[in-house]
Parts: C-alpha cells; structure tokens; sequence
C-alpha cells in the first residue's frame, strides 16, 4: 500500500449545486482497489426530507429527482442524515484506513463539501485528496477528443448507485485506454 493507501473511495450524493439552500436526499458508496475493482458496496442510503424542502429544490433537479422517483422515496424515508453519517463512516472504517483514503467520483469535490457540511463524520475520515473523474473527461475532452468519444455512455439516470458505477466504469476506462498503454 502506497502512502495514501491504494483503496478508492467512491460515493455518490444525490443533491442540488448550492450548499447553502440544498440538502442530500441519497448517498450510495463503492470502495474499489487499485484496479477499480469493487472491494465492497454500502446499501444505498435515501435520507428523509420534507415536501418543503423537496419543493425548493431548483427547477432541474425538482423535475430530475421526481422522475426518477427519488423525491417520493425521500418522503417515504425515515432516515436522518446524522444516521447516514454514523453508517456510512462504520462501513468506511471497516473498509478503508483513516483519512487514506481519498474520495473518487464525478464532480466529488461538491460532494466532498456537502459531507463537510452535513456528515462530518464521514468527511473526517476521508483523505484530503480527491479523484474527480470529471477532471479527466474535461482534459480528454480538449486534448485527446478522439479517446473522448470512445469512453462508455452515461445513461443519466441520476440516481446515487447508477452514478457511482458510472464513474467507475469512466475511470476504468481512461485507465486502460491512457494509462495502461504506457507501463
């Protein structure tokens, strides 16, 4: 194991763009080796919100969200972000080394910031380093376009599980298609 450990964390959290008005609704979570191979899955978590808060959610994410039902499943829920937190950190400490391990996904340093905010538990036993998947497509996107076009499809189902895989698949793809080719 390397310095800061060789295991990748990903999550995912289902939530607006502005951390002082929206709160999460889902946390799904993947911890992967240094192959991204998938070392263990956390139960995806639905947090209860109220109707209140559901409607002022912004206009993308009110219609995304009730689409793919996640709005009505955070009316149905009884789970309490504070009780995601302690879960999800249980899983974490089972799983991955304290503050090793450093947390991947697309668009991670959002989420890294709303778990700031509301699941400090979880956010302590991060590692300050992240792995933004998005910061690769951005790159591959202006530098090597035709190895863009080539990575998996997103099916934007826009639910916490569904993302996660993606992100996976995305970062396993550039590691293969870029890096592989290069040992």
């Amino acid at each position: 194991m390397d310095r800061y450990g060789d295991d990748r964390y990903d999550i995912n959290l289902n939530l607006g763009l502005d951390i002082h008005k929206d709160l999460i609704l889902e946390i799904s979570a993947i911890v992967t080796d240094a192959n991204l191979k998938i070392v263990a899955e956390a139960e995806t978590m639905i947090i209860h919100q109220s109707k209140t808060v559901l409607d002022g959610m912004d206009d993308w994410c009110l219609t995304t969200h009730t689409q793919s039902g996640l709005v009505d499943a955070c009316l149905k829920s009884s789970l309490t972000i504070e009780e995601a937190d302690e879960i999800l950190v249980t899983f974490l400490m089972h799983h991955t080394p304290l503050k090793k391990c450093p947390l991947a996904g697309n668009s991670v340093y959002n989420d890294k910031r709303f778990m700031g905010k509301f699941m400090p538990k979880t956010y302590e036993h991060l590692n300050y380093r992240i792995i933004d998947v998005s910061s690769f497509s951005e790159v591959m996107h202006r530098w090597l376009p035709v190895i863009q076009s080539e990575q998996p499809r997103k099916k934007l189902c826009h639910r916490a599980l569904d993302d996660i895989k993606e992100s996976i698949a995305q970062l396993d793809f550039y590691k293969k298609r870029i890096f592989d080719t290069h040992k």
